[in-house]
């Protein structure tokens, strides 16, 4: 049940006026008293909502809701209209800089993708802007884009699209990126490449956009991930990290107040809407400053938009389904509210102040389709965390590993989470009996690492890869998300997972001294390291004789397991099933992504290989071996093989006809001269 709407006016201001819509229901207003310009907002209908939709990818998403939905107007002297008339829905809004035009996603009837739209202020000159690139939302404007051979600077517009048709990495619908183009519609780019979806773009005044990301690229963080914030240039280039893990796991819906402060929407798991509690950050220190904004067990909230006084207009309704989302008035640091703004029959959503901005820094861009690679260099690989630098000794990095994501493929609408065992959409890799599902990868190369720490590559542009630093034995000591390099773009980063608020030492690396190491090969020459095909020979031959003699317990044979093989879901025994677990996913024998600490490779060392800043690090010699010393050794090659296969995610199969490895046949630098 919804409360009566006298009830939720709690408002600690002079007049509150009850005003009728046409032949609508009654709405709460404030006129004249909370805000000085027009403000412009989503209303979707209680029906097309609440109760219907629920969060998608185990509830690291919220739904594709906007059915139903309509953008209106408030004046201050409390004049309604609404501006989509001829839309059968619409959803989220952006004002120009100038407060004469708002962008907005709709559709004009129910079959209809979502395109993006523009219209004038009023409503009128209503035109459209994409169509049919796929389902694109959540537009934003950006200020002016130019090169150094551009005759004048133009301006673009960018929004969220699944234009990919791609599977995002949970296998639960298709993944979203985010694109720009100009504001006629030509000129249309992908800017970022990540895995799963980017969403929630916002442009920042020194011309870059902050966005959420949600990335599962491995299972250090549990089967779901995090939805992280992060910043990226205009044109895709530099995406990177903008604040830490601090608060909860999901941040989204971010912006920057005229104060400074970035503020989101964070939850551990979302519903329908997304709505959660409001978390911050600083500009001046933002991994280092947050602090939570609301702690509100009553109520939840959803999509913070800056004022010109630095306080905010967010949407906020009760956390149980008594009541639908109203519009508030938030100082984000004394956390007092004021409604504005609230009609029982709809979730007044997406609010932003029809007033005019300064428009934020423009933005020169090297990115050029012409070119098909782009460069990364690293200053120093042993700049790292604070916890972790004094265990990494000079020499400890001996290489880097470089990782292409290869995106999934398939049909979402039969999607859903891949954590049945039935095998992801493509056939590349599934979880069976606790082996998690991570999208497939191939080994770009294995560079070395510089007695400085640095190293310099070029790589196939918008490709997205994962770095690894190695250690001696060719274990992986650090792991990146998904980056990826724009064409043409010079990327460099100051260490492996860095405090990001240093500045870097002045001094001329040793890596940058000569071109970057190519990693070029073509795709159909790229490896897989999977299970089926390269670790199950192995273990045939040098673990399952021994382990069938001594009745050990462990089933290691080539049987049918189901999906699987018997071996295979005997050494992914274990793993943590538990959907909402944030940490790392590990099993008995083996942790997939994470070799060092996984039990199988200690055996094959005869030692825990494990780090110091690993829970499970445990100096000193295992009291047995496997092959014990007797009987045939594995190969160097071939432990290379397990190792690469644990830390690549421990697949059990790959790209279907495609890649297939040879033990002991490592790509290495001098590798991608092969034409």
């Amino acid at each position: 049940m919804r409360e009566a709407p006298t009830n939720r006016c709690l408002v600690q201001i002079a007049t509150v006026a009850w005003l009728i819509c046409g032949a609508g229901p009654l709405f709460a207003y404030a006129p004249g008293t909370v805000l000085e310009s027009p403000i412009v907002f989503v209303q979707l209908p209680v029906d097309a909502a609440w109760g219907e939709l629920p969060s998608v990818s185990g509830g690291m998403l919220r739904a594709e809701y906007g059915k139903g939905g309509r953008i209106v107007r408030l004046d201050p002297g409390g004049q309604f209209r609404v501006l989509t008339e001829g839309f059968t829905s619409a959803c989220e809004l952006d004002v120009s800089f100038d407060a004469q035009r708002i962008l907005f996603a709709a559709k004009r009837e129910p079959p209809d993708r979502w395109d993006i739209w523009e219209m004038a202020a009023d409503g009128s000159g209503v035109r459209r802007i994409t169509n049919n690139i796929g389902n694109c939302r959540s537009p934003a404007y950006q200020a002016t884009l130019y090169t150094i051979i551009s005759a004048e600077p133009w301006y673009q517009v960018m929004f969220i699209s699944d234009a990919s048709s791609s599977m995002n990495e949970y296998g639960s619908g298709l993944e979203r990126g985010l694109y720009s183009c100009r504001l006629d519609g030509s000129s249309l780019r992908r800017l970022t490449m990540n895995l799963s979806d980017d969403m929630d773009p916002f442009l920042m005044d020194d011309g870059r956009v902050l966005l959420a990301g949600w990335q599962r690229m491995d299972l250090r963080r549990g089967f779901r991930g995090r939805v992280s914030l992060f910043g990226v240039n205009t044109d895709g280039a530099d995406y990177a990290l903008f604040c830490g893990d601090e608060g909860k796991r999901i941040k989204h819906m971010p912006c920057v107040t005229t104060g400074r402060l970035v503020v989101f929407v964070e939850a551990d798991r979302v519903g329908w809407d997304g709505a959660g509690q409001l978390g911050s950050v600083t500009l001046r220190r933002n991994f280092h400053s947050y602090r939570p904004v609301t702690d509100d067990p009553a109520r939840v909230y959803h999509s913070p938009s800056p004022l010109r006084d630095g306080s905010l207009l967010v949407s906020s309704r009760p956390t149980d389904v008594t009541g639908t989302h109203g519009i508030f008035r938030l100082d984000p640091v004394s956390g007092d509210k004021q409604l504005i703004f609230d009609d029982p029959d709809f979730h007044d959503m997406h609010c932003r102040v029809l007033a005019p901005r300064p428009q934020p820094d423009g933005r020169s861009s090297v990115v050029n389709e012409k070119y098909p690679t782009g460069k990364l260099y690293c200053l120093n690989a042993y700049l790292t965390d604070p916890e972790i630098m004094p265990h990494v000794r000079p020499g400890a990095i001996r290489s880097l590993r470089v990782i292409e994501g290869v995106p999934l493929a398939g049909d979402p609408r039969s999607a859903g989470p891949l954590l049945s065992g039935a095998g992801n959409i493509d056939g590349s890799t599934s979880r069976a009996n606790g082996a998690a599902p991570v999208v497939q990868k191939r080994l770009l190369g294995i560079v070395p690492v510089e007695e400085d720490g640095s190293f310099h590559i070029e790589l196939p542009a918008d490709v997205p890869v994962q770095l690894q630093t190695l250690d001696a034995n060719g274990m992986a000591l650090r792991t990146c998300g998904w980056i990826w390099v724009k064409h043409r773009e010079p990327r460099g980063c100051i260490g492996c997972h860095e405090d990001p608020e240093l500045t870097p030492e002045n001094r001329f690396v040793q890596a940058v001294q000569r071109p970057g190491i190519k990693l070029t090969l073509p795709a159909s020459k790229r490896r897989t390291v999977d299970f089926r095909r390269d670790v199950m020979p192995i273990i045939a031959r040098k673990c399952t004789p021994c382990h069938a003699r001594q009745s050990t317990g462990l089933d290691l044979n080539d049987k049918d397991g189901g999906t699987f093989n018997r071996a295979y879901t005997t050494l992914l025994t274990g793993v943590d099933e538990d959907d909402d677990v944030e940490g790392p996913v590990v099993g008995k024998y083996v942790h997939p992504g994470q070799a060092r600490t996984s039990q199988v490779i200690w055996q094959i060392f005869g030692e825990n290989t494990a780090q110091p800043w690993d829970e499970v690090y445990q100096p000193g010699q295992l009291a047995g071996q496997c092959p014990p010393p007797e009987a045939e050794q594995l190969t160097p090659e071939e432990k290379q093989v397990l190792i690469e296969w644990i830390d690549l995610g421990a697949h059990w199969d790959g790209i279907p006809g495609k890649n297939k490895a040879a033990a002991g046949s490592p790509v290495h630098a001098h590798d991608q001269e092969e034409k």
